[in-house]
């Protein structure tokens, strides 16, 4: 009797203790109003500051400092570094050549051969090469103050890259005084040029304080008109996607047809631009019958869209569409973003298969281009990339329900500053010379939303926890596995792809379980990938891993892989004929309205 009195009194006590435990819990916990505070406060610095974390650049630069502060061998060893760059330098300016000679230029030449930003003759004079050579010399020396030992990889790449960029802001071709371009065309104009660059930086002050005034420029290329002109008519629609599908211009077309999945972040026709660059038209020229994703740019309504979203009534639904259509197994292409939901759909549609014997297979086959599946390595992206710097993003898309297309775009523009910022602002207002429009520069400037919720999960599901090369990723409360895709792969990575490196597009061997025919070519993330036929300079390497072989390191891959001259795309367009048939090519009537679209007409002020 005594046993079970006191074990009920200890019952009661320790659901007391629970029950205050779990109380003292809650009333530590910040409240609703504490945390939309804290998210007012977020947004509004990221703001000010770009969306840029405070606390991850704190934290990087802490460790890169206290890890100098403490390894007196490392500063005695910058020291050195610094005394010898210096005499370095100096003994560039103090040469046996006359001062303004052919030989003297050529010697400052030689020490800034590669940088574009001192390519101009008047920098291989002094006192201009000191200046030019100074710098180069300060970036030498700062790189190595970040080979430090005992900080982390991810800090060293960070403050290394800030370091970067503000070296690249201080850099003498930005200033007036110190850039021997702009006095010269100043005094040749008879100050003209100085006037014609204020006018460039009023107007575009006058656009980021009045957006709208700028999204009907008469002078700007508009899609419909100049750009996506591909013949061919929106086939299907739904609250995300419209679906094009192009007019074919060959009497014969191959059974299967082809359906490209761009990324959301931008808007379609960066494959689809004028007719000289176009991917889809060329494809169509080949004979292939062609579908394209037009994403739609979404509102703060939007903002509860999901990824799986994205992979179901965008993929999936036109994936579904197209095959029901022509009754034959599809190519699915994914550029980018848009590759990473086309390579999420086809584990989701092959894990179906492997769990239910029966089930058909809509896919022939899988094109990633310049598009991640392991975001282990991602590259300068990474940088930007942390839990402090996500918390940040998503306290400001939480203000609006949406990342700005301008916000997106910052970003990328801030990882190649140099080129993307400095150099363009110098030419527009130091030098008074406009900005110069080709197609790629319009389709740029014609930036797109992306949902909260979706974008959120994206940075902390792929970048953060890389769930889909870990095998952690679920579509729809469903686990999936790239390894169960056995479809044949062709993926293609760019050379100087500072959004998907190829290092890391490779790693899709690692993951899958289907022959994968990879492709490197030369180029960026966009110039790369649009490599038509013809074009001067353009020239790939390519080699296939059966299923069954080894798979080789990029180093290995990079040594046995075969060279080729020209374009890519005529490889694609072999690899993907192969062993089909044709039938007689059938005009696209009816459809909801011309290519191309609607959806692709929307932009925003912001």
């Amino acid at each position: 009797m005594q046993s079970g009195h006191t074990r009920e009194r200890s019952d009661e006590r320790v659901e007391r203790e629970r029950l205050t435990d779990r109380g003292n819990r809650l009333s530590a916990e910040p409240s609703d109003e504490s945390k939309a505070l804290d998210r007012m406060a977020h947004a509004a610095l990221a703001q000010w500051n770009g969306g840029i974390s405070p606390a991850s650049l704190s934290v990087a630069y802490a460790e890169w400092g206290f890890g100098l502060a403490t390894s007196p061998g490392t500063l005695w060893h910058l020291y050195t570094r610094a005394c010898e760059h210096t005499q370095d330098w100096i003994a560039g300016q103090v040469t046996p050549f006359p001062v303004g000679s052919e030989a003297a230029s050529e010697n400052i030449a030689s020490r800034l051969e590669g940088d574009e930003r001192f390519s101009d003759t008047a920098w291989h004079r002094q006192p201009w090469g000191a200046f030019a050579t100074l710098t180069k010399t300060m970036e030498r020396w700062v790189t190595e103050s970040t080979e430090l030992r005992g900080i982390s990889d991810r800090s060293r790449e960070k403050v290394r890259f800030y370091n970067r960029q503000w070296l690249d802001f201080m850099s003498p071709s930005n200033w007036p005084l110190s850039n021997p371009e702009v006095i010269s065309k100043c005094v040749e104009s008879a100050g003209g040029s100085i006037v014609d660059g204020a006018k460039l930086l009023a107007n575009d002050l006058r656009k980021q304080i009045a957006p709208d005034d700028d999204v009907d420029d008469a002078d700007a290329l508009r899609p419909g008109a100049e750009l996506a002109i591909t013949p061919g008519k929106v086939v299907m629609r739904n609250h995300l996607i419209e679906l094009i599908q192009y007019a074919p211009t060959t009497s014969t077309v191959f059974a299967e047809p082809v359906l490209i999945v761009p990324s959301c972040i931008m808007k379609y026709y960066i494959l689809d631009l004028s007719e000289r660059n176009s991917m889809v038209r060329w494809l169509v020229d080949q004979g292939h019958t062609v579908f394209i994703l037009s994403w739609c740019n979404p509102d703060k309504s939007d903002a509860a869209i999901e990824m799986d979203d994205y992979v179901e009534h965008g993929v999936l639904e036109a994936l579904t569409f197209v095959a029901a259509q022509i009754r034959q197994p599809v190519h699915l292409v994914g550029y980018c973003f848009g590759g990473t939901f086309a390579a999420i759909a086809a584990a989701h549609l092959q894990t179906q298969q492997s769990v239910a014997k029966g089930v058909s297979e809509p896919i022939a086959s899988l094109t990633l281009l310049a598009a991640e599946t392991d975001f282990s390595e991602p590259g300068e992206l990474g940088v930007l990339i942390d839990e402090a710097q996500v918390q940040a993003i998503e306290d400001m898309m939480a203000e609006r329900g949406f990342l700005t297309g301008r916000q997106m775009a910052a970003t990328f523009q801030f990882l190649h500053a140099r080129d993307l910022v400095w150099s363009t602002r110098t030419r527009s207002y130091l030098l008074g010379e406009p900005a110069f429009v080709n197609d790629l520069v319009a389709w740029n400037a014609d930036v797109t939303r992306l949902p909260a919720t979706m974008h959120g999960q994206y940075l902390r599901k792929l970048y953060l926890h890389n769930e889909l090369a870990n095998g952690k990723y679920s579509y729809r409360g469903n686990p999936i596995s790239l390894r169960d895709i056995q479809l044949p792969l062709f993926v293609v990575g760019t050379e100087k792809d500072h959004v998907s490196p190829w290092k890391s597009v490779y790693k899709i061997h690692q993951l899958v379980s289907g022959d994968v025919t990879f492709v490197l070519t030369n180029g960026g993330h966009n110039a790369g990938i649009l490599s038509e036929p013809g074009h001067s300079g353009r020239h790939y390497k390519v080699h296939c891993t059966e299923a069954q072989q080894a798979r080789l390191s990029p180093s290995d891959w990079l040594n046995g892989a075969q060279l080729n001259q020209g374009s890519w795309w005529e490889c694609w367009s072999t690899w993907i004929q192969e062993g089909q048939a044709t039938r007689r090519a059938r005009p696209v009537t009816g459809g909801l309205c011309d290519a191309p679209g609607t959806y692709v007409m929307v932009r925003y002020d912001d």
